[in-house]
């Protein structure tokens, strides 16, 4: 199976990929769902041993962009591929929560070669099927979900419906949730071929600051290990 986690900084990349992950998607500001990384954080992509995806996504918040917001992805997508991005992850919705087929055309042309991950705008969406088809039409390689549900375990139902509508079309990779200890449930219930993970802890608390999200190497190995079996 392929593992692939989310980091938020090159420091986190390494520590996943030295310890079982398979591919990294990158990002900034995983507390809140995942922003697109800094120019400097994306300039060293290409240090990372494994294969990188970039999350294009320009501000927290939901997936309905304006114009001005949609050039600033193309762009942010033109950096990534410009930066070593073997693949970006992006997304964009409606106001009633259906995909935005326009807004995602014109960032799956941005994208060009690259690969193309649709992130969990998808799980908004009010008919997961009627998205996957829009997806699969617009090129997309997969999908990341949680089966609509706040978790990949609680979602295992529908993802494994979707895999099975897929039919090979398009890769279904299950996120929200995912650890060591549901990873065999997962794949028994699902049939799913990868899995997303965030594998994270809370690092660099003192001085008055904060925590931030870190990637845990124990996780990581601890996933892989239960991925493998």
């Amino acid at each position: 199976m392929t593992l692939e986690v989310c980091v938020e900084s090159f420091e986190d990349a390494l520590i996943a990929a030295e310890n079982g992950a398979d591919r990294i998607e990158y990002c900034s500001a995983l507390a809140v769902g995942g922003l697109t990384p800094t120019p400097g954080a994306l300039a060293r992509m290409r240090d990372i041993p494994v294969p990188c995806f970039a999350m294009i996504r320009p501000r927290p918040g939901d997936f309905v962009y304006s114009a001005g917001e949609l050039e600033t992805m193309t762009r942010e997508i033109a950096l990534a591929r410009d930066a070593g991005a073997q693949g970006v992850v992006f997304g964009a919705c409606k106001a009633d929560g259906s995909l935005d087929g326009e807004a995602l055309k014109l960032l799956c042309d941005a994208a060009g070669g690259l690969a193309k991950t649709l992130h969990r705008a998808f799980d908004i969406t009010p008919d997961a099927f009627a998205a996957l088809e829009t997806a699969v039409e617009l090129g997309f390689d997969r999908i990341l979900t949680s089966g609509q549900q706040p978790t990949a375990e609680e979602g295992c139902t529908l993802i494994a419906d979707l895999i099975a509508r897929a039919g090979g079309r398009i890769i279904i990779l299950p996120g929200s949730g995912v650890t060591a200890a549901n990873a065999s449930t997962l794949r028994a219930k699902t049939g799913a071929s990868q899995l997303h993970a965030s594998c994270k802890k809370i690092a660099g608390a003192g001085a008055g600051e904060e925590g931030r999200v870190a990637t845990d190497a124990k996780a990581v190995r601890a996933l892989r290990r239960a991925m493998d079996h």
